[in-house]
């Protein structure tokens, strides 16, 4: 539990230093209307690199629903065991934590589109969007391993379980792999991607745990 701690705030430290980083080191006007892009000499080689493939882009983005059904399918849990069980108290403390878990990321996503670090490389229907963190990869990344960890926790089945492995790992690998070369993000929006949503993750896990300790009383310590 604290090692999940002490590495889920490290990550979130990292995403904190990486942003100040991108709004302060080779930062140059390369972006949609001369607008200010960190790691700039790096960003814009890699743009060259993989060009902008809006094929790519539209499928992830409609993959990008996969991980709100999950979502929704968790508060569809909750809510069924909480008019089954008719107390808040009594729904699953773990399910409890996913939905508070879930309103962190979204208030991430949010405030990164009120307070925009930069915009995409490329208009979308002819509008700038704010491009940092990359939305759907840490949507993706922040929802998928739930989705494993909760059937990890809920079956004893093994086929069951490889399975969903093996659809987060490999639903995941494509998305954050097609967000990146479709060239509507920088590559730097996907790495604060991913540290922001690993952080977020590992604190969750140590927060299920801290429940999972105190239930099973002082002996689980030992």
């Amino acid at each position: 539990m604290k090692k999940k701690r002490r590495m889920g705030v490290a990550l979130l430290a990292a995403f904190v230093v990486w942003t100040v980083l991108i709004t302060h080191v080779d930062v140059q006007p390369v972006g949609q209307n001369g607008t200010d892009i960190g790691f700039a000499t790096f960003n814009t080689w890699f743009h060259e690199l993989t060009g902008v493939h809006m094929k790519i882009y539209t499928i992830t983005d409609w993959l990008g629903l996969v991980p709100i059904v999950i979502c929704l399918c968790f508060a569809v849990l909750g809510l069924v065991q909480l008019i089954q069980r008719k107390s808040l108290r009594n729904v699953d403390a773990d399910i409890i934590l996913l939905g508070v878990y879930y309103i962190l990321v979204i208030c991430g996503y949010l405030f990164f589109e009120m307070v925009p670090i930069n915009y995409r490389p490329i208009p979308i229907e002819g509008i700038m969007e704010a491009s940092y963190p990359s939305s759907t990869t840490l949507l993706v990344l922040s929802v998928m391993p739930t989705l494993k960890f909760q059937v990890d926790r809920r079956t004893d089945n093994g086929t069951v379980r490889r399975i969903t492995t093996a659809f987060v790992i490999l639903f995941s690998a494509f998305m954050v792999i097609g967000r990146l070369v479709a060239g509507v993000h920088w590559a730097t929006d996907i790495v604060g991607a991913v540290l922001l949503s690993a952080g977020l993750f590992l604190l969750y896990l140590a927060a299920v745990e801290s429940v999972d300790q105190k239930k099973a009383g002082p002996q689980s310590g030992k």
